[in-house]
C-alpha cells in the first residue's frame, strides 16, 4: 500500500470557471483497495491512517448513481437543450427543476452539464473559431439578497471577468463573453430565492427575461417550491396566468423521492441498495448487507430522499471503520445522526414498515440470508 495519502476532497468551486472545468475534466477517483478485516489489522499505523482517509473521501463522494429518476431527469434536460437550436432572433425555452429538498437536485444537474461540457469540447474543440476558450456551460448560484447587479456580477465572476461597473455594464460584459466563448447553457441554482410575491424581486425576474433574449443559451433553473413563489407565472394571479411570458418559456421538470408503495418503486429501491453495496469499501461487507438486511431500515431513516440516504451511509461507513466493525448493521446505524428532516419524518414510515403494512422488498425477490458474525 502507498504510504502517502495523495488526494483528499477536491476543493474546487463549481461557480467559477477554473473550478467548474476541474470538476468536469478531472479523472474519476479510483476506488480504494478492498482489504479484509484481517488485512486491515496487519497495516502499519501510517498505512491504516492513509486507508482510513482514502475510504472517508470515497464514501463521502459516492455517485451520482444512475437511478431511474436521474435518467429521466437527464433525458428531459437533453430534450430541451438539444431542441434549442434556434437562431439568434428567437428566444430559447428554459428548463426548471422544481423539487423537494434533499433529493440531489444540484448534483443531478451538475452531473448532466459535466457530460454536456465534455461532449461539446469533444465535438467542437477546446477553442472557438475566433480563438477564445470554449466555455459551453456557466454555473451560478443565487443569494438570499438577489439583485440585478449581483446576478450579472455572478456571471462575470464565473467567466473570471472584471466585476466593476454598474448592472448594465456587467450584463453587456457577460453577454459578450457568452457569445465569444460559445456558451450554450447557463445553470442558475437556488432560483427559489427569487420570490415574485416580493415587488423588488420582480425586477430581477424581468431581467432574467432580458438575459434569455440577449444570451444565446438555454437557462436551467434549479430550486425548491419554484412554482409557489410565482417564478413560473411572473407573479401574476391565477386569472392572469395566460398573460405570463414565463409560463410559455419554461418547462418544469422534477426529481421525485423514492417510493415503495408500488412494485416498480420497490424494484428501483432494491437496485439502488445493490448498487451502493457494490461501491462500499468495508472489510466485512457482504452482498445483501443493504438490499436485504438494511433495506427497510434505510428507507425509514432517509424517508426515500437520496441526499439523506447518502449522508446516512457515509456517516455509517465512517463509524464502521472507526469501530473496527467494518460492516453496516442496524445497531451501528442507530448510533448515527442524520439530517433534521429525515429524523422527523422517519417515525411514521418506521411504524408502517415494522407493522408490515409497507415494505421495500419486491414481491418476486426471495430473501437471501446475509453473512453474519
Amino acid at each position: 500500500m502507498t504510504a502517502a495519502f495523495e488526494e483528499g476532497e477536491r476543493n474546487y468551486s463549481p461557480v467559477q470557471l477554473t473550478g467548474f472545468v476541474e470538476m468536469c475534466e478531472r479523472p474519476a477517483r479510483e476506488r480504494p483497495r478492498q482489504l479484509s478485516r484481517v488485512e486491515i489489522k496487519d497495516l502499519t499505523r501510517r498505512d491504516l491512517l492513509v486507508y482510513k482517509e482514502q475510504r472517508a473521501v470515497w464514501h463521502a463522494n459516492l455517485g451520482p448513481i444512475k437511478t431511474a429518476q436521474l435518467r429521466e431527469l437527464h433525458d428531459g434536460l437533453a430534450e430541451i437543450v438539444d431542441s434549442n437550436r434556434q437562431d439568434g432572433d428567437r428566444v430559447k425555452p428554459s428548463a426548471v427543476l422544481d423539487a423537494f429538498p434533499g433529493l440531489g437536485k444540484t448534483t443531478a444537474v451538475l452531473d448532466y452539464v459535466k457530460q454536456y461540457h465534455r461532449d461539446q469540447i469533444l465535438l467542437h474543440g477546446a477553442t472557438t473559431p475566433s480563438g477564445h476558450r470554449r466555455v459551453p456551460v456557466v454555473n451560478i448560484t443565487l443569494t438570499g439578497n438577489v439583485t440585478i447587479r449581483g446576478l450579472n456580477e455572478a456571471i462575470c465572476r464565473f467567466y473570471e471577468l472584471p466585476e466593476s461597473g454598474n448592472a448594465d455594464q456587467l450584463a453587456a460584459r457577460a453577454s459578450r463573453a457568452a457569445r465569444a466563448m460559445c456558451t450554450t447553457v447557463i445553470v442558475v441554482d437556488d432560483i427559489h430565492f427569487l420570490d415574485l410575491r416580493r415587488t423588488n424581486h420582480r425586477a430581477v425576474a424581468n431581467h432574467f427575461k432580458h438575459l434569455s433574449t440577449v444570451f444565446p443559451v438555454t437557462f436551467i433553473y434549479v430550486g425548491v417550491g419554484v412554482e409557489a413563489r410565482g417564478v413560473l407565472t411572473d407573479g401574476l394571479d391565477d386569472e392572469d396566468i395566460d398573460l405570463a411570458q414565463a409560463a410559455r418559456r419554461m418547462t418544469t421538470l422534477t426529481l421525485p423521492p423514492f417510493t415503495v408503495d408500488t412494485e416498480v418503486g420497490r424494484a428501483q429501491w432494491r437496485t439502488l441498495m445493490l448498487t451502493i453495496e457494490r461501491l462500499l469499501v468495508l472489510g466485512d461487507a457482504y452482498r445483501g448487507m443493504l438490499a436485504e438486511d438494511l433495506s427497510d431500515y434505510l428507507y425509514a431513516r432517509s424517508t426515500g430522499h437520496f441526499a439523506s440516504l447518502m449522508t446516512l451511509i457515509a456517516r455509517g461507513c465512517r463509524r464502521a471503520v472507526d469501530s473496527g466493525e467494518e460492516r453496516l448493521t442496524v445497531e451501528l446505524m442507530d448510533t448515527v445522526k442524520n439530517d433534521v428532516a429525515a429524523e422527523r419524518g422517519r417515525l411514521e414510515l418506521q411504524a408502517a414498515l415494522e407493522a408490515g403494512t409497507l415494505t421495500t422488498k419486491p414481491r418476486r425477490t426471495k430473501k437471501r440470508p446475509g453473512r453474519r458474525p
